[in-house]
This record gives structure tokens, C-alpha cells and sequence, in this order.
């Protein structure tokens, strides 16, 4: 694979049909808004947060960063599955707006994308956002984008961040 420039419909493709599902030990995912999003599962659309418990249940660690609260059919759906409650290391943040999906620190995706069906070109092809990211194997590029997500997750920017008081999940908490 080397780096490759992805945009719309091969975010879906490559990125959330592909490269989450090769997952054998670990999942990040950080993005700024994150909706009820549905993904293709046989022959069936389900919601994405199906395919994260059904690895949650297959001992795939799972970690998501996100900036905000998501919407009421998110969490009904994330209600539906309990191995999301206890399983799923989750964070939000309201200052992440990056957006990236590392598979195992061998691969990552990093780009425009939010996790929602209109961002990571679930939709049909009048209802999608125009996006694009990198999608790479490259252990340099792959180590940046695992790098930004672990200083998130570990609390590294809580300190000078100045808005603690909005953080209900500060690492340093």
C-alpha cells in the first residue's frame, strides 16, 4: 500500500470495509463529530457501532476520541450493545478535530473525514461530503498519527488547554 491520497467513497471502501475490519488487536479512532453511522455487514446495513462490538467481543481493544456528544440515535443504538458500555475506552474531548483510524500501529487513515455517514462516504453519492486523507502503511506516518492520538489520550495538552472546566473526560482528572 505505501500512501495513498483517498477521497469520498474509497474513505468508505478502503477505510471502514477494509482497513477497520483487519483490526487483530487495536482500533483508534478520533474525530470531531461522530454520528449514528450505518456500514454494509453481509448483506445487510448495520449501525457502525455493531461492527465495534462485534470487535470489542473478539478481544480488539478500542479507543475513541470524539469532540462532541452525539446525537440521540447514536446513543440508542450504542445502547443496544453492551459489550460498547464496558468495553469501548472512550474520551471526549471539545478541542480534537482531527480526524484518523489506526489499525494495529500498522496502518492509519488521516484526513477530512468525520466518523459519519456523510463524512466517511456511506451515504449515497448525492448525500456525501466531498473528503479526502492519506491512507498509509509507512511506519513514519503511521507513528505521527499514533503519536498525536497518544498525547490526546494521555492529557498531554490539558494543562496549557485553558478550557478543563468543559472537559468531562480530562485524562488528568
Amino acid at each position: 500500500m505505501a500512501t495513498e491520497f483517498i477521497t469520498d467513497k474509497a474513505i468508505y471502501d478502503r477505510v471502514v470495509q477494509e482497513m477497520v475490519v483487519e483490526a487483530n488487536s487495536y482500533l483508534w479512532i478520533a474525530t470531531a463529530d461522530i454520528k449514528d453511522m450505518h456500514v454494509k455487514k453481509g448483506n445487510r446495513m448495520v449501525p457502525f457501532l455493531e461492527i465495534l462490538s462485534d470487535m470489542i467481543e473478539n478481544g480488539i481493544s478500542i479507543r475513541l476520541i470524539h469532540a462532541k456528544e452525539p446525537g440521540p440515535n447514536f446513543r440508542r443504538d450504542f445502547d443496544r450493545f453492551p459489550s460498547l458500555i464496558h468495553g469501548l475506552e472512550r474520551m471526549l474531548c471539545p478541542r480534537v478535530h482531527f480526524k484518523c483510524v489506526i489499525v494495529d500501529g500498522k496502518k492509519a487513515f488521516t484526513g477530512s473525514a468525520n466518523l459519519t455517514g456523510a463524512g466517511m462516504g456511506a451515504k449515497s453519492e448525492t448525500r456525501r461530503n466531498f473528503e479526502s486523507g492519506i491512507l498509509t502503511d509507512d511506519s513514519l506516518m503511521v507513528n505521527g498519527v499514533m503519536d498525536q492520538f497518544d498525547r490526546v489520550w494521555l492529557g498531554d495538552y490539558c494543562e496549557p488547554c485553558g478550557r478543563r472546566e468543559y472537559c468531562a473526560d480530562c485524562p488528568l482528572d
